[in-house]
C-alpha cells in the first residue's frame, strides 16, 4: 500500500476553499450586522452622531433660529440693517467654530464623555447624601441644617 501525499494543487485548493469559507463568514456577518442596524434604525430612529457632528447640528440650528428673527422682535428701530448684522454675526460664529470642529473632532467626544462622568459623579454624591439624610444618619461635621432648631438660651 502506498500512501499518497497531497500535491501542491490539492493544498492550494484547500486553502482556496478555506479563504472562500472565511470570506463567506465575513460577508454573512457583515450582512447580519447591516440588517440589525437597519432594524434598530427603523425601531429607534437614527442614532446620534459623534459629539462633533452634534455640535455642528447645534450651531446650524441656532444659526437658523437667529437668522430667522423678525424685526418686531429686535425692536422698533431694527430693520433690514439689523437683520444683516445678525446674519453676519451668525456667519462669523459658524466660521469660527467649524475649523475647530474639523481639526479636533475627538476632543468633543472626550469632552462629552467627561461631562457624562462628572454628571454621574454628581448624581452619585447627591443620592448618597439624600439617602443619609432620609435614613436619619447625619454626620457630626454636617452641622445644623436649615431644618434643625437651634436653642439660643
Amino acid at each position: 500500500m502506498s500512501e499518497e501525499r497531497p500535491t501542491a494543487d490539492a493544498s492550494e485548493a484547500a486553502d482556496e476553499v478555506r479563504a472562500t469559507d472565511d470570506d463567506a463568514w465575513a460577508t454573512a456577518c457583515a450582512e447580519d450586522l447591516e440588517a440589525e442596524k437597519a432594524r434598530r434604525r427603523a425601531r429607534y430612529g437614527q442614532p446620534p452622531g459623534s459629539a462633533a457632528e452634534e455640535l455642528r447640528k447645534l450651531v446650524d440650528a441656532v444659526a437658523d433660529k437667529l437668522s430667522g428673527i423678525q424685526p418686531p422682535l429686535l425692536g422698533a428701530v431694527a430693520g433690514p440693517a439689523a437683520q444683516q448684522v445678525v446674519r453676519q454675526v451668525v456667519q462669523q460664529a459658524k466660521n469660527a467654530v467649524e475649523p475647530v470642529i474639523e481639526r479636533n473632532p475627538d476632543v468633543f467626544d472626550h469632552l462629552a464623555a467627561a461631562g457624562s462622568e462628572l454628571l454621574a459623579a454628581y448624581r452619585s454624591a447627591v443620592q448618597t447624601h439624600e439617602a443619609r439624610w432620609a435614613s436619619g444618619r447625619h454626620d457630626k461635621d454636617d452641622g445644623p441644617g436649615p431644618g434643625e432648631r437651634i436653642d439660643l438660651d
